[in-house]
């Protein structure tokens, strides 16, 4: 498989821990008003690889959430930090920490990361994250008809994805996940950063799907989205992308998904397999 990462520049971009943010009650799809914690902060004992869902929380981000003050600034970071990524810690007592960008999240506009457990426990909120940003541009040349974004190219290396015989991009996945199911983010206008919703209150659906196995980190196939120029529903196009938050309990949202492929005429072809997640892909997997 023949790519351009010769071509790609990296650069560096930089980020705050952030502090968990808090409303007061927020109402689930059923009428039900909690409170539970959210975006932002350090998380511990949450991580990529773990189950997603159940968990009483909501939109609950795993390992650190970084954000830039500059509003400017923080759309670069969101913008070229690719999933992959090596991100370092630059000041605090965890300085000279090492981990991996998992996704970004729109709305609160944070990048994620992940560290490893004794890096967290040594982090403090303000703390700097810098990330050397790498992938933007990246192009399969034997698929022209496949975008590709938000991918380390590292991390493509190591996906098992493959060109089959008839010029179609073979990439494995946890599960396939029809247009109908795709909430909060649909709509927006790039999908070069940030994520958008698996809805997950229809319970028939929730089992149809297997919704319930879903991990952080997992590689998802969602049908007839095209997610090329913006997030939209096309039939016959096929967008994967990554989940990078937990399951939500507001009407129209569920696990976030960030794209990494997407193509307008359907030139993916999605294997189902028993595990693809980026967490095994990078070695840091706790399952």
């Amino acid at each position: 498989m023949k790519t351009n990462v010769d071509k790609l520049a990296m650069l560096s971009v930089q980020g705050e821990v952030t502090h968990p943010r808090m409303a007061n009650y927020k109402i689930t799809a059923y009428g039900k008003p909690v409170v539970l914690p959210g975006t932002g902060g350090i998380t511990y004992n949450i991580q990529v690889g773990d189950n997603c869902m159940g968990f009483e929380v909501d939109h609950v981000e795993p390992g650190v959430s970084i954000k830039n003050p500059n509003e400017m600034e923080n759309a670069g970071l969101t913008t070229l930090a690719c999933i992959g990524n090596e991100a370092r810690v630059v000041s605090g007592e965890a300085k000279g920490a090492k981990g991996y960008v998992t996704g970004t999240h729109g709305g609160c506009e944070h990048t994620l990361i992940y560290f490893p457990q004794e890096a967290l426990e040594k982090m403090a909120i303000g703390d700097k994250v810098l990330v050397k940003s790498f992938g933007t541009g990246l192009k399969i040349e034997d698929c022209p008809e496949v975008t590709v974004m938000n991918l380390d190219p590292s991390l493509l290396d190591r996906m098992n994805v493959s060109v089959g015989a008839d010029g179609v991009l073979e990439v494995p996945v946890a599960v396939e996940v029809p247009a109908y199911l795709m909430g909060s983010g649909i709509g927006s206008s790039t999908a070069y950063r940030g994520d958008y919703d698996i809805m997950t209150a229809d319970r028939e659906a929730y089992e149809q799907f297997n919704l319930g196995k879903l991990r952080f980190g997992d590689v998802v196939a969602l049908r007839d989205c095209d997610t090329t120029f913006g997030r939209g529903y096309l039939k016959g196009a096929i967008t994967i992308g990554v989940i990078v938050h937990s399951d939500c309990l507001l009407a129209g949202h569920g696990p976030g998904v960030v794209t990494i492929f997407s193509s307008s005429t359907g030139k993916i072809r999605p294997l189902v397999v028993e595990k693809a997640n980026i967490a095994d892909y990078l070695g840091i997997s706790r399952q």
